[in-house]
Order: C-alpha cells, then structure tokens, then sequence
C-alpha cells in the first residue's frame, strides 16, 4: 500500500460538554496540525498516489472554514461536542465529499482506496480516524 501524507493545521476556540473535561468546560483555545494521509495498492500512470499539491488544495479548502472560529458557533457543528475524535471525523467526512466527486480523483479499487486524518495536540498527545473511501459518509453530521 502506497500512501502520501500532507499537513496543516487550525487554531479554533470551544468547549467541551461533560464533568470528563474539567477545566475544558469553559472556552478555551486549541492549536491542531492535521496531517491528512491518502492510500491507494497502485500508482496511477503517472506513478503517483495523487498529486501532492492537490491533496494540499484540498486540505486547505476543508480546514479554512475552520481556522481561528469558535466551534461552538458554527451551524454545522452544532449540537456536536467537538472533541478531537469528532472533528477528526467532522474532516474526514469533508475531504471524503471532495475527494470522490473530483475529476482528477480516481476512488476505489483503480486508485485512493482509504484515507486518515490525524489531529495533533501536543507532542504527547493525537487522535486518528482512519476510514475507507468506498464508504458512505458517515456519523458525523454538518
């Protein structure tokens, strides 16, 4: 399995619902870097995965919404309490809605096969979610 691998990363504001938060609760700051990995078992004919600055492009576009918001006030995020694991889902969801509807693309078993994207927080601490792209989207609403 070949995989390319492009990052970026989000300052974003909100809070957390739950007692298992703590101090959390309350608004607060979160700096992500978001590395956002493609898999395909072939190369394509131009002997690659996909076009790495494409797969930037396409980062960019789904994480720009994002950057320097207060999550807790965005309609497509409400009423989801938006721990690391549900917005490294949220992405996923958004890149997997561009991924398969563009022309230069190709999803399935001729080319990407899955993807992860994974949130860092700190040195010692990230989330991944990793899902097939021959999959519906999933859970995650917005």
């Amino acid at each position: 399995m070949y995989s390319v691998t492009v990052r970026d990363h989000i300052m974003v504001a909100h809070s957390l619902s739950g007692a298992v938060f703590g101090p959390a609760q309350r608004l607060h700051g979160a700096t992500y870097i978001v590395d956002f990995e493609l898999r395909a078992a072939q190369l394509d004919a131009n002997g690659i995965v996909v076009d790495i600055g494409l797969a930037i492009e396409l980062l960019h576009a789904v994480l720009q919404p994002l950057k320097y918001m207060n999550l807790d006030d965005m309609p497509e995020l409400r009423g989801l309490n938006t721990t690391t694991e549900v917005l490294a889902r949220y992405i996923f969801d958004r890149l997997k809605e561009r991924l398969i509807v563009h022309p230069q693309v190709p999803v399935g078993v001729q080319g990407l096969q899955s993807m992860r994207i994974t949130l860092t927080e700190s040195p010692q601490a990230w989330v991944t979610y990793t899902g097939d792209l021959s999959e519906s989207t999933g859970q995650v609403s917005g």
